[in-house]
């Protein structure tokens, strides 16, 4: 499954979905595909996202067991949540909503 970020202040971002959802999740939504967080809730979705990203930001996302891969297939939560920040922070600045779907 993909999962595609949109707001009208920046371009559409496509994530596979199970990274998807754990960032909804970590801006505090339920992992509900499609939905969307209200102009005036963005800048709170933001902040959790941010804090998420600094309290875990070197935790691989998903989650990756340590046997199974080397080190340069991990991708980081702080790498994989950089659009996203982008396109939360163009919102908040144009005071307006974002919305996911599949």
């Amino acid at each position: 499954m993909l999962v595609t970020f949109r707001t009208p202040a920046y371009s559409d971002i496509t994530m596979f979905g199970d990274v998807a959802l754990a960032l909804i999740q970590h801006m505090g939504h339920s992992p509900t595909v499609p939905s969307a967080i209200a102009a005036e809730d963005v800048p709170h979705a933001l902040e959790r996202l941010r804090a998420a990203i600094e309290s875990k930001g070197g935790d691989t996302l998903p989650p990756v067991p340590e046997d199974s891969r080397s080190n340069e297939d991990k991708v980081s939560l702080a790498h994989r949540a950089l659009p996203l920040v982008q396109l939360l922070e163009a919102a908040a600045k144009a005071e307006t909503y974002v919305m996911w779907d599949s």
